[in-house]
């Protein structure tokens, strides 16, 4: 699809030529370690994960960080560029969906639905849509690395405003759904001297065991 046959302009933003300079700067060993740690630790709070989903994966940096830890689970990725789409099809055995989360029909569930700075790039008038994807797409985690405010705000992105939005994605996905169970969250600080990321806070969740057939 071209850019313009996408409905919200932050779809657009993201289908175009915005996304090919974001793949340049968004790829280095010091960004593949700091996402290593922290899937470790996210990874540490599950159990039995066989399969997982990301939603705007781009190039696929985060799924390659679970397939390190978790190397026989069953790996997609949705992604809506098609400079990214033809780098996610170079990663063996993954799974890939061209187009966007807020028009993807899950047709099964993955033991774990996350994403990874794509929440704050969602029209704030489509996030219940991208809430209801995740946990319907879930068979038993849902997980959310993003930006946190208490409150919505829109700050600018690129010197491009309504593209980028921090909120309390969080507290809006459990009163979405309310039976998803907080099982842990935490915090990476963009000056950690270690494993540092762009001070983005994760919040994994568990599901009733319920749902589509599960991905195998």
């Amino acid at each position: 699809m071209k850019p313009e046959d996408f409905k919200t302009k932050q779809e657009q933003l993201w289908a175009g030529e915005h996304t090919k300079a974001y793949i340049q700067r968004s790829d280095s060993p010091q960004l593949r370690a700091s996402k290593a740690a922290v899937f470790a630790e996210i990874l540490a709070h599950t159990r039995g994960v066989k399969s997982a989903i990301e939603f705007g994966a781009n190039i696929g940096l985060n799924l390659l960080a679970i397939r390190h830890f978790l190397p026989e689970a069953k790996l997609s990725a949705l992604e809506i560029n098609e400079t990214a789409v033809e780098a996610l099809r170079k990663i063996e055995g993954l799974d890939v969906y061209p187009g966007s989360l807020l028009e993807f029909t899950p047709r099964q569930t993955w033991d774990m639905a996350f994403t990874m700075g794509v929440l704050i790039h969602v029209n704030p008038e489509r996030l219940r849509d991208a809430y209801d994807l995740l946990y319907k797409a879930s068979h038993r985690y849902v997980c959310i690395i993003e930006y946190y405010n208490p409150s919505p705000v829109m700050i600018m992105h690129r010197g491009k405003e309504d593209q980028m939005f921090k909120r309390d994605f969080a507290g809006e996905l459990l009163q979405a759904h309310p039976d998803l169970n907080l099982l842990e969250y935490g915090f990476v600080y963009r000056g950690d001297p270690v494993f540092p990321l762009d001070d983005v806070t994760w919040f994994l969740f568990e599901k009733p065991q319920a749902g589509l057939a599960q991905v195998r």
